[in-house]
């Protein structure tokens, strides 16, 4: 306790040191986080197959920091592969997702990253869903060559959103009218602050519709690929991705995953598949710290933002920010809150 109170006296006087002065502080507490170290976390032999961690949300941008901004998750995640790749040592990966969704852009990049690993390595890649792996994450697990989830995983919801905020009724009953200058009809399109403009919203849609065509699209390629064990119901097809989210034993029953279990069960499998008897499970994580099991944290989880705006008034105990997004931006994310 005395330890926390005054690692809490330190950042709170950094703060108040950069609120009131141009001074630069540093905290160092030990190693080089942009160092990996690994961690045996369970099994054991020569042959190592790597637990790779996906949390929160997927988008190529920084998480906010107390006093700086994180690190940029993709970048992290894409560390973690190519330490993997190099090591002549690692037969396998388990990719353990946690994760809502995220931007459609970052879901994309990363699921190529998966498939761009597995085709140079030739190094299998199983998917083990955590807590949740819904939209972006779901999108991010069909890179994988088999797909596990823990029977109450909260998964699904294929789909596509972009939100938008319209004020302006609002500010008309005030005596507050706006009008944008712009260059073209759309230039502006959803605009809060001016009447919604329903053939401005018709291009959103198509936005959507194209994105939405091409998860599907995904799916279907993915879930009826030959040597599956449990194809997609294709006849379920439209109920399957109109939405809505399950739980990993409903998923597995509708073909969207190939089993039940939990990152043991993934261990094992990824095993398998590499051919392998004896085997050590590695976790890597920053220069400094330590894995004590498949469960250990050993990437920063804060809230990841769609853009500087999601988490302008991101704080220690903001925890609605994990799942706040920007009126605009495309996502394949389940989220019940608004912007």
């Amino acid at each position: 306790m005395r330890t926390a109170a005054a690692l809490l006296v330190l950042v709170l006087a950094g703060v108040l040191t950069a609120a009131c002065s141009p001074t630069s502080v540093t905290f160092n507490f030990g190693g080089d986080p942009a160092k990996l170290d690994e961690s045996t976390v369970a099994g054991d032999g020569d042959a190592k197959v790597a637990l790779i961690d996906v949390t929160g949300m997927i988008a190529d941008a920084p998480r906010p920091g107390l006093l700086m901004p994180g690190p940029n998750p993709l970048d992290e995640i894409v560390a973690r592969l190519t330490k993997a790749e190099k090591d002549n040592d690692v037969k396998a990966v388990v990719l353990r997702i946690n994760s809502p969704g995220g931007t459609v852009t970052g879901s994309d990049a990363l699921y190529r990253e998966v498939v761009q690993f597995r085709e140079r390595t030739g190094k299998p890649v199983v998917i083990s869903m955590g807590e949740i792996a819904t939209s972006g994450g779901y999108y991010l697990a069909m890179a994988g060559d088999e797909v596990i989830a823990e029977p109450t995983t909260i998964t699904g919801s294929i789909g596509v959103i972009i939100l938008t905020v319209n004020v302006s009724d609002g500010l008309k009953r005030i005596g507050i009218v706006a009008r944008s200058v712009k260059s073209g009809v759309n230039k502006d399109l959803a605009n809060p602050l001016e009447p919604m403009r329903e053939a401005q919203y018709a291009v959103l849609q198509g936005l959507v519709d194209e994105h939405y065509a091409s998860f599907r699209s995904l799916v279907v390629e993915r879930r009826t690929r030959a040597g599956l064990e449990r194809p997609l119901d294709q006849s379920r097809l439209d109920e399957l991705t109109d939405g809505r989210v399950m739980s990993g034993t409903t998923a597995l029953a509708a073909g969207l995953i190939d089993g039940t279990g939990g990152v043991r069960h993934a261990f094992d499998r990824a095993r398998r598949l590499a051919g392998l008897g004896d085997a050590r499970l590695v976790k890597y994580h920053a220069e400094g710290t330590a894995a004590r099991s498949p469960y250990a944290a050993t990437v920063e989880t804060g809230p990841m933002p769609g853009a500087p705006t999601a988490v302008a008034d991101a704080n220690l105990v903001d925890i609605g920010s994990l799942t706040r997004l920007t009126p605009g931006m495309a996502y394949y994310m389940w989220t019940t809150e608004g912007p």
